[in-house]
Formats: structure tokens, sequence, C-alpha cells
């Protein structure tokens, strides 16, 4: 139970990551504050969404490294664990599947009714 409530919070930590650093402005919009672009008036101020975004990031990638961290040490504490090397062997053990004769090339015949002639089609 806890292995899977540690991935869905792996999934959503790895979604923040992709959401803040999508919301980030990259070095060359600082250019455009330098022309008055009126940064300073933002709700975290002038440098205040740079470095909030920045530290976000910088939590939620950490927060991503402990959850791989600990998602590895689960995944190794299974007891139902086979290495790469024993499934690929295994795959080898099963049986092939038989193919499907092939056709033959004899003709089918197919028996075809021909109307018959009534009183009322003879002209």
């Amino acid at each position: 139970m806890l292995y899977q409530i540690l991935i869905v919070f792996h999934v959503l930590i790895a979604v923040g990551i992709i959401v803040f650093v999508l919301l980030q402005q990259g070095k060359g919009a600082d250019v455009g504050a330098a022309f008055g672009s009126g940064a300073s008036g933002t709700v975290f101020g002038a440098r205040g969404s740079a470095s909030f975004l920045s530290r976000t990031t910088a939590i939620l990638a950490t927060l991503f490294f402990l959850t791989s961290l600990s998602l590895a040490y689960f995944a190794d504490l299974q007891d139902n664990k086979k290495d790469f090397v024993e499934i690929l062997k295994s795959a080898e053990d099963v049986p092939s599947v038989k193919e499907a004769p092939a056709p033959t090339d004899t003709p089918v015949v197919v028996p075809v009714e021909t109307p018959q002639q009534t009183e009322e089609n003879t002209p």
C-alpha cells in the first residue's frame, strides 16, 4: 500500500516539476525588464517570482530524488523480483506457437443454382 502511495506522490512531483520549469522565464527575459516592462508591480516583486519559482523547483527536484531512492529501496525489498536475464531465460523456455497449415492449391467448387424456367418466364 505504501509503495502505491509513493508512486502516486512521485508522479505528482514530476508533474509539478514540469509545470514550474515551464513557468520560469529564460535568461533573455531580463532584457525586457530593463526597458520598463513593469516587473516591480507584480505579486512577487521585481525578483520575487524568479526566486520563488526556482526555489520551488529545487524543492520539488529534491523530493523527486528522495522518492526515486525510496521507490528503488522498496522495489528491492519485494520477494517476487526477477532479474532481467532470468526473464529472458524464461521466455526462451516457452514453446513456440505452431503455424497454421498452408492452403492447398485445390480449387473450391461452389454449386450455383440456375433459375428454373417456369411458365411465367417463357416468352
